[in-house]
């Protein structure tokens, strides 16, 4: 049986490897690095975005990801922003970024989105994990990990 062959388009080494141990027994993965836009919006529709134009160029089965760090007390912000906010204050100035509020919640959202061809709509799967934000500690690990602290229910 040959295994199906699944286009991740990202520059990010981590991403591709965290996406390889979840589906590398089910399909292939081949990394695909593309200079997509910059899309501004929520979640699904940067992502959806992505998806279409990266399935347009590469005319294969295309996956791309969109991670959000959401704020309860900033209404969902910094949002898919994130990667901006984390470049500019780093983990100890999100966590400076709540000091006025006494809500520390939040949650980390993934979003995937799939298309099979470029004819064919993104597919749109989450996954979210609730946490809070806290001082800095342990591990940089990716990005934001060292502030924010996921409740596993």
């Amino acid at each position: 049986i040959k295994m199906k062959v699944l286009n991740f388009v990202s520059g990010n080494a981590g991403k591709i490897s965290e996406v390889q141990a979840i589906l590398g027994q089910v399909v292939k993965i081949n990394s695909v690095k593309l200079d997509l836009p910059e899309y501004q919006g929520e979640s699904d529709f940067i992502t959806s975005s992505k998806c279409k134009v990266a399935s347009e160029l590469i005319k294969e089965p295309v996956i791309v990801e969109d991670t959000s760090l959401c704020f309860d007390a900033l209404n969902g912000l910094p949002g898919p922003y994130i990667k901006w906010f984390l470049d500019k204050l780093g983990p100890a100035g999100l966590h400076r970024l709540l000091s006025g509020w006494e809500n520390k919640s939040a949650c980390a959202l993934c979003t995937f989105a799939y298309c099979e061809n470029p004819e064919s709509a993104p597919k749109l799967f989450h996954g979210i994990t609730r946490g809070t934000i806290v001082a800095p500690c342990g591990e940089s690990g990716f990005g934001w990990d060292s502030c924010f602290f996921a409740r596993w229910i």
